[in-house]
């Protein structure tokens, strides 16, 4: 599966995408602000993720899209985002993303929501999609504030780094309030 945008393609991760994954999810960064990314991480990380996501992509019908979000111009993945936990009797589901640490602060992540809410509410016709964020998460909480998240409350104590036990905000976008 692919959806294309301006600048970017997502699309179903395979294989040969894997040195590209370890080399932008070996982050810090990456590996604070989520919940399940290890650090270090390895090309063999990578290819369990992947053959994990191969798995997922050949379920009928699908319960999740792991796309790689590829730069056009470089025809590399630069990150990932996924709608998880696809629920269709009830219209919802997860999202969760990361992007790599070069790729930040130039709109790339944005458009990579854009187009996969698009897609969820325009082709899934999904009602609702939830994700959180960590508070201190400043990126992640403006991109859900950006298309119209609505704050929804705060997981105490939700993920625990460095020892020490951190808070998360859970926010959900109905289809109605979507601001493309």
């Amino acid at each position: 599966m692919k959806l294309i945008s301006k600048r970017i393609i997502l699309k179903d991760v395979t294989i040969k995408d894997a040195k590209s994954i370890a080399e932008n999810a070996n982050d810090y960064d990456i590996w604070y602000f989520t919940e399940s990314i290890p650090h270090p991480y390895s090309l063999e990380n990578a290819k369990k993720f992947i053959r994990d996501c191969m798995k997922k992509q050949r379920e009928k019908p699908r319960k999740s899209y792991g796309f790689g979000i590829f730069l056009k111009s470089e025809k590399k993945i630069i990150g990932m985002i996924d709608l998880f936990k696809i629920d269709r009797m009830h219209k919802k589901a997860g999202i969760g993303y990361w992007i790599g640490k070069k790729y930040r602060k130039l709109g790339l992540m944005s458009e990579a929501e854009k187009t996969l809410l698009d897609f969820a509410f325009n082709k899934l016709k999904l009602n609702k999609i939830k994700g959180e964020a960590m508070v201190e998460n400043k990126g992640s909480n403006a991109l859900f504030k950006k298309f119209g998240f609505r704050k929804t409350g705060i997981f105490k104590e939700e993920l625990i780094k460095k020892g020490k036990k951190k808070d998360a905000y859970h926010w959900e976008l109905l289809k109605r309030n979507y601001k493309k």
